[in-house]
């Protein structure tokens, strides 16, 4: 079988409802996916792209996360009405989502190579 050409990862993650981050399953993600699931089998795209649950990817103040590697392109507040965008332009024509894109900047984390220099060749 083929390498699949794009993984679509979707958080899933579950808390507690007194946890004030909130959750991407509290927020829909499960409808999320399913929506990715058939739209992506409905456009021929099944064994090209895989949607994938996901754990927590860390961005839980953008709502449901979504992930499409290998263009490493981060989604936020993403609903199951949203999905067949996705597909349409991102997935089919290569163009990401301008307006459920999280920018750079508000990505959570930390840089494990921010103000580093690349290790050298000998």
């Amino acid at each position: 079988m083929a390498k699949f050409q794009r993984h679509v990862f979707v958080c899933t993650n579950e808390r507690t409802e007194q946890d004030p981050r909130g959750s991407c399953a509290a927020r829909g993600s499960a409808k999320v996916l399913e929506a990715f699931k058939s739209k992506l089998v409905a456009a021929g795209y099944k064994r090209i792209v895989r949607p994938n649950k996901a754990g927590c990817l860390d961005q839980c103040a953008h709502g449901v996360c979504v992930v499409v590697y290998p263009d490493s392109v981060w989604y936020g507040g993403v609903t199951a009405e949203d999905v067949g965008e996705i597909i349409e332009k991102h997935i089919v024509g290569g163009r990401p989502v301008a307006r459920l894109v999280i920018p750079d900047a508000e990505l959570t984390g930390i840089d494990p190579f921010a103000g580093s220099a690349p290790a050298q060749s000998p």
